[in-house]
């Protein structure tokens, strides 16, 4: 059997650096090591990055409403922007659980109408 490694004969990262450098958050290939946020639909399920996707909040007045900024205050579930998404989230009550409140049917069609304007937008 052999002996226990001593931390000294442990190598770190910052030891397999050559003297002088530091690493400054970038890989060998000059690519920046960046973490990307990863979110999952509601409606479908998969996780995308945070950008793909549209913010759908409850703002702390109780109100719904889609947040193409990701920022605005209240509970947030996200979802593709695709209106397939919203109506499968819609139908399993699955948007509902997320943000812990009933919604109106006349609230998810506006979802739905602001949600094709979004796309709208974006397409432009």
């Amino acid at each position: 059997m052999g002996e226990p490694k001593r931390s000294e004969d442990i190598k770190t990262e910052s030891s397999a650096l050559p003297a002088g450098k530091k690493s400054a958050g970038k890989s060998p290939s000059g690519r920046s090591n960046k973490k990307i946020p990863f979110r999952r639909c509601v409606g479908c399920g998969e996780s995308k990055p945070k950008k793909e996707l549209i913010r759908v909040v409850r703002t702390p007045e109780a109100d719904i409403i889609l947040d193409p900024t990701g920022k605005k205050s209240g509970r947030g579930a996200y979802l593709c922007r695709d209106k397939a998404c919203l109506r499968k989230a819609m139908k399993s009550k699955r948007l509902e659980r997320s943000l812990e409140t009933a919604i109106p049917a006349e609230v998810c069609e506006s979802l739905e109408r602001e949600l094709e304007k979004s796309d709208e937008n974006r397409e432009e």
